[in-house]
């Protein structure tokens, strides 16, 4: 199977990157499915129902949320009728939607997607992230159940990501994290056949402070004041994410590689 992952799409800019490119993509490269992490796409904050349907219309088979799940209001009743958008599977109990699940890819193929929100460094005291993981993967095994899975896991420390991979390697064909806008240069296979990268990079700007305009986070930096809200900068947009390949028999990831298209970082293609 052929698995396209974008990182966290951040405000107007990186949703027209999306629109403009990920169709494209699918037929050149032959795609068998494309997940891109939607969070930040609405003015940096959350999702709007608008704005998902636009991103799924121009291709997107799956998108995932993150801890900014339900900053945009609308998508507390949106998500329950949409069921190509996941949220984080350890979110609270009673929040809408789904954080786990099954699509059917052409071929009679099957691939489970999911999301899970790590504990460090973050805002909000989310569940135990590990056991929410061992759960879904439990349940829907390679070679059994799917012919695939990919696990998002959204969260601010490196190590919990990787302690992440670590834990789910052999179970699911791709680990990959979200959520700090920066792509890490550590894409690899692991030991058991799960693919994983720490952090898959922003869509967005770059020309900017993880992709917010420069001059207010940067103004609190230096003075420690605050002037004004942050807003997404607007400037040419870089894709950022993985390129993963895997084994329908088995589920185990054959190939990965660092994906970025256009914009100011140095592209990098499979």
């Amino acid at each position: 199977m052929k698995i396209l992952y974008l990182g966290d799409v951040v405000g107007r800019a990186g949703r027209a990157a999306i629109i403009e490119r990920v169709a494209r993509l699918r037929t050149n490269w032959r795609l068998d499915f494309v997940i891109v992490n939607g969070e930040n796409a609405s003015n940096g904050a959350g999702l709007t129902g608008a704005h998902a349907k636009a991103l799924l219309d121009a291709g997107v088979d799956c998108l995932t949320l993150g801890d900014h799940a339900f900053d945009q209001r609308d998508m507390h009743q949106f998500i329950e009728t949409e069921p190509r958008i996941i949220r984080p599977i350890n979110y609270a109990k009673t929040a809408p939607g789904k954080g786990s699940r099954v699509f059917s890819v052409p071929g009679g193929r099957k691939i489970l997607v999911a999301q899970v929100l790590g504990q460090v460094f973050m805002k909000r005291p989310f569940s135990d992230p590990f056991s929410a993981a061992d759960q879904v993967l439990r349940a829907h095994p390679l070679g059994g159940m799917v012919n695939a899975s990919l696990l998002d896991i959204h969260c601010e420390a490196t190590s919990e990501k990787m302690g992440m991979g670590h834990f789910c390697d052999g179970r699911a064909s791709v680990v990959v994290g979200t959520h700090t806008h920066v792509p890490t240069a550590d894409a690899m296979i692991l030991p058991g056949g799960t693919a994983y990268q720490s952090d898959a990079g922003m869509c967005g700007d770059y020309n900017s402070v993880i992709g917010m305009e420069k001059t207010e986070p940067m103004r609190r930096f230096v003075t420690g004041m605050v002037k004004g809200r942050f807003s997404p900068a607007v400037g040419p947009a870089t894709l950022s994410g993985i390129y993963v390949e895997t084994d329908d028999r088995t589920g185990k990831a054959t190939k990965i590689s660092m994906f970025r298209d256009g914009g100011l970082l140095q592209s990098a293609t499979p």
